[in-house]
């Protein structure tokens, strides 16, 4: 009886120390399994540009802005990193394939191997917001925006001073939309590159910002790294598009939509700080 006691013993001391010194298989597996999906640090792999940190003169001054392009102001940013190219199909596409969202207007009519390079369109301010944190970035402030397209030297557009032509940007190609027709792939227009190497800064598609629209508020924002009112009606969006004139593809110039808001006009591009 007294080895039987003993052998029981022993037992129950080998059983709490395999369990004590030894993980279980269980988080054995755990500790061997990758990372799923939505452990891992998202990336769209989407090339970017470096801005580096420092003042630049934001808006415009006298009669030749607009009212809420103006004062004339000095901000200052800290480094950011910003996509080089709007978002396209192509990455697009892989975002609702990981995520399952809602595709955006006008999805139906895409053929990615012929438009997988063109700017994904028809997405709202939500939808560009969610693409960019699933991509672990987030949309451009207003004032970043502004900074990756004009530079320090308050040039008119991307470029320089010279007036768009079609060998600079997209725009005024009419008002009939197609993937084919109306849009560009991005990066064909070397030559309207912004100074920090950024294409497609004006005309192709307006881009989504951070910011809620205020048109007051380049009177009284802080003058580092500005984020826009804490609330609002309107989203901000910047660049102009296929289908406008000259005058909206001004650097500095701003224009407004309902955050909800599907349009064949309206893109996007992520920033990281």
């Amino acid at each position: 009886m007294k080895d039987d006691r003993s052998f029981f013993m022993a037992m129950l001391i080998l059983l709490i120390f395999t369990v004590w010194v030894f993980p279980a298989d269980a988080q054995l597996e755990r500790l061997r399994k990758p990372k799923q999906d939505n452990e891992a640090v998202k990336s769209d792999d989407a090339p970017m540009g470096v801005i580096p940190a420092g003042g630049f003169w934001m808006g415009i001054d006298g009669t030749i802005g607009l009212e809420d392009e103006r004062p004339r102001h000095e901000v200052w940013l800290d480094t950011f990193s910003i996509d080089l190219y709007e978002v396209t199909t192509n990455r697009y596409a892989k975002f609702l394939a990981a995520t399952g969202r809602t595709p955006p207007w006008l999805w139906d009519s895409v053929k990615l191997a012929i438009h997988g390079e063109r700017p994904v369109v028809g997405v709202d301010w939500e939808d560009a917001d969610a693409y960019c944190r699933w991509a672990g970035k987030r949309l451009p402030a207003e004032a970043e925006w502004e900074k990756a397209a004009r530079g320090t030297d308050e040039r008119l557009y991307p470029w320089g001073n010279q007036p768009p032509t079609a060998e600079l940007a997209n725009f005024a190609v009419g008002a009939r939309f197609s993937y084919s027709q109306a849009l560009m792939p991005v990066g064909r227009y070397k030559e309207g590159k912004s100074p920090f190497g950024l294409y497609d800064m004006a005309g192709n598609v307006w881009e989504w910002v951070q910011d809620w629209y205020d048109g007051a508020y380049y009177e009284r924002g802080p003058d580092r790294n500005p984020t826009g009112p804490e609330e609002g009606q309107f989203k901000v969006l910047r660049g102009g598009a296929w289908s406008e004139l000259p005058k909206y593809l001004l650097t500095y110039g701003r224009f407004k939509l309902l955050p909800n808001t599907r349009n064949s006009y309206t893109g996007f591009r992520c920033a990281k700080s």
